[in-house]
């Protein structure tokens, strides 16, 4: 998703904006951002740790586009976090992919922004989509590499393991699928039983402001004709 920079902008700030871009789309186009965005969250977010197939780093981002997840964490030390357009389909567009040089780098990023880890795992029980705590704080689920699953750095540092429990011959799922049902699981449980799991309105507005941009053809220069350089 293209980042606009952030000068200190104000909540009036991005609403001008945000209604003069209003005019080059659809109200229904409109609507349909509005709508989105209100079931966005960055109470909960993903870190991807050295996933190489292009197939499931796409499902990554899909999963996170559909279920509201607005942020995820990549680590590519080993291999790119490669995107397959035919499965993604547009949907990294409305999600915030933040890419970082090492598993440090990123477990770092996410206690400075307040997250507990969580490793994905079936080798560690600690708690299962359904017992674990949605309440105790914002967190972050780590999902390793598809062959040998998370590393011992991310072992090391996690506040929490997570397992989905087997009921047939299977010891595991693959990330993808792992993914699809512990996104879809928690965050319901999210809105359901935490309050204040939307975005703030500052972030409401930041947000709306770059996918308006998305949503308008040529949106530098229609901006730029109206703003100037204040855009």
């Amino acid at each position: 998703m293209k980042n606009t920079e952030n000068r200190a902008k104000t909540t009036e700030w991005y609403r001008e904006r945000i209604d003069y871009l209003r005019e080059f789309m659809r109200e229904e186009r409109y609507d349909t951002l509005c709508r989105s965005l209100a079931m966005r969250t960055k109470y909960m977010t993903l870190m991807a740790e050295n996933t190489f197939h292009p197939h499931n780093a796409s499902a990554l981002v899909r999963h996170c586009e559909a279920f509201g997840v607005q942020t995820m964490h990549t680590v590519e030390t080993r291999c790119k976090f490669d995107l397959s357009e035919n499965i993604m389909r547009g949907t990294d567009k409305w999600v915030d992919i933040k890419s970082h040089n090492s598993t440090a780098e990123a477990l770092a990023t996410l206690r400075r922004e307040g997250y507990r880890i969580v490793a994905t795992t079936p080798h560690r029980e600690s708690c299962t989509p359904e017992t674990f705590d949605v309440t105790k704080g914002k967190f972050a689920l780590v999902f390793g590499t598809e062959h040998a699953g998370i590393s011992d750095e991310v072992i090391a540092a996690a506040d929490e393991f997570l397992k989905i429990p087997m009921c047939g011959m299977v010891e595991s799922l693959n990330v993808s699928a792992s993914a699809a049902i512990l996104v879809y699981m928690l965050s319901e449980r999210m809105r359901h039983e935490v309050e204040g799991w939307q975005l703030s309105e500052e972030e409401y507005h930041e947000t709306l402001y770059r996918w308006a941009r998305e949503s308008v053809r040529d949106d530098e220069n229609v901006l730029k004709r109206h703003f100037g350089e204040d855009f």
